[in-house]
Formats: C-alpha cells, structure tokens, sequence
C-alpha cells in the first residue's frame, strides 16, 4: 500500500489522531493558505456526494491546489468498461493525490495497493469512512473538552452506516462505552461487536430509542437509513422511519449533550430539533473542512505549523 495513503482509521495511531485535531484547529484558525501551491488534487467519486466532495474540493483550493475529477462516472470511461486499476493509473499521471469515493467495499485499499500516488478514501461501500471519522473527532473533542471516558450512542443504520463503523474503530483509544440502537435488520455488525470485545469497550445494544439511554449520553449520533444499501425496497420501506429524534427528547437530556449526524437527513431527525443549542450537526458538516485540511497536508507530508 502507499504509505501515506488514508483508507481506514486504523492507519492512524492515537498520536497521529491527536496532531490532526491539532492541525485541524489551526485550520480553523487560518484556513487559507498556499500551502497546495502547484499541486493537483483529483477527485474521483464513483458514488454521489454532496458534503465530502465539496469540502475536500474547498478545502484544496483554500490551500491554492486544482482540482480535478468527476462527480458522476457515468461521464467517464468507467462506463464503457475501463477497470478502476487502470482508472487509478491514469489518473495517477496527472494528480498529486487522489480522494477518491467507491460504491464497492475494499476499493480504496485495493487503489492503494498499487497507486503511485497517495489515495484518500472519501468511502467505500458500508465499510469505512475515515476523513468522516477525523472531522467527527475534532467535533466531539470541540464540544466535550475531551475525547476520553465518553458515553456515545449510535441510533439508526449501524450495519450499512460507513460512518459509525470508522468512529467505533477511532474512539477505541479514548475508553468510551457504547450503545447501539437499531432494529435486528440493521443491527451493528458482528465484527465491529467483537472489535468493542477484543478492546474491552463496554457497549449495550437496543431496540427501543428511550430517553433513558439519551439521558446518560454524551454524544448523540443520528444516522440515516441508507435506501441505496437495501436490494429490497420492501424491507427499506419497514424500517426507514423506525427511530426519529424529536426535540422533547431532549428535555432530560445532559449539559453537555450534542446531537451529530453525517448528513444528509431525511426522517431521522425533526426540523424542531434544530433550534436545540445541543444540535450540532451544520457545525459539524463546518468542522470537515478543516478536518479535510488537515488529512491532505498530512499525506502529502506537507507541515502546517
């Protein structure tokens, strides 16, 4: 693999983790910089993207990079047949670093087995998500003070949910408890169950979405069901609208609560909860760009301080 490449959370040690919130926190600070001056970024999203690839797109040009790529394969050679290895190579002749975005888990790793040049994943299938995970992070540790000893719940989609997936795998250095809410089809995978096993995270899994459990969490993360992730539409039509969270739930709710979620929202969270100080969710999609600053200095081994 591309030693510099980004396809998990994983690849990030606790170290590595903590100097990107820092990084990303300068960032915030003064986002706009030439430090991407003669650089070209190439964007490659197989999938639809609206928040990822127009902050990763924002966050090259604050740096004074290009961009280029595409939103849509069906505008590209991939429609007529051309393999993503040769895809990557092309594209690989033109790009300094490639984000690229795949509807197919493993397609980033297996990019980054043989691209000559750094590979982002922007996400790939219902697996990973890992720029997700870093602006997640850097929004938990803005609003807590802290990444340690938290109590996060997740509640949705948290078998096809990329997003959960990648935070559980982060937040395993930070000694957090879990609870999962979902209904038996959308359950949290096994193998990330037994990750939380194997690291002694202590979780609980729940059907219902009851204010006892709001009442003792920290972090709130909402996520969508993801209609493109069911081959039955039947199945997505039971259980799209199980678990919405509505702003009297909130009531008992702590302090220090905060309500995130990846974006885009359909049913799963009520416009009344907007207004709610503890909704944090804009400000989250916000703190991605500077995230994203942060990851593409870092693989291009390009210091920000």
């Amino acid at each position: 693999m591309n030693s510099e490449s980004l396809v998990s959370i994983s690849d990030f040690t606790k170290d590595e983790i903590l100097s990107l919130l820092e990084s990303a926190s300068r960032f915030e600070a003064n986002p706009n910089r030439n430090l991407l001056e003669g650089k070209v970024v190439a964007t490659l999203f197989f999938e639809p993207s609206t928040r990822t690839r127009l902050s990763f797109e924002t966050a090259v040009n604050r740096l004074g990079g290009r961009v280029i790529g595409f939103s849509d394969a069906n505008t590209t050679s991939s429609s007529k047949g051309e393999t993503l290895h040769d895809t990557i190579m092309m594209v690989s002749n033109y790009a300094d670093l490639i984000i690229m975005r795949h509807y197919l888990e493993g397609a980033a790793r297996y990019a980054s087995e043989f691209s000559p040049v750094p590979i982002i994943n922007a996400g790939d299938g219902a697996n990973q998500h890992p720029s997700q995970t870093m602006l997640d992070l850097y929004s938990i540790y803005k609003t807590q003070g802290t990444l340690e000893n938290l109590t996060i719940t997740m509640v949705g989609d948290l078998k096809y949910g990329r997003t959960v997936h990648s935070l559980l795998m982060a937040m395993y250095y930070f000694k957090p408890r879990f609870n999962f809410i979902a209904c038996d089809e959308l359950k949290m995978p096994g193998e990330y169950k037994e990750f939380c096993k194997k690291h002694g995270i202590e979780y609980h899994e729940y059907t219902d979405f009851s204010d006892d459990v709001i009442n003792q969490t920290d972090i709130l993360y909402m996520t969508r069901v993801q209609r493109e992730r069911f081959t039955d539409i039947m199945e997505y039509e039971r259980v799209k609208n199980l678990y919405t969270l509505k702003n009297s739930m909130l009531l008992g709710s702590k302090e220090n609560l905060r309500v995130l979620h990846p974006l885009p929202r359909v049913n799963e969270i009520s416009y009344d909860v907007d207004s709610n100080p503890k909704a944090y969710y804009f400000q989250q999609a916000r703190n991605g760009l500077y995230a994203r600053q942060a990851i593409i200095c870092k693989v291009l081994g390009i210091d920000n301080k």
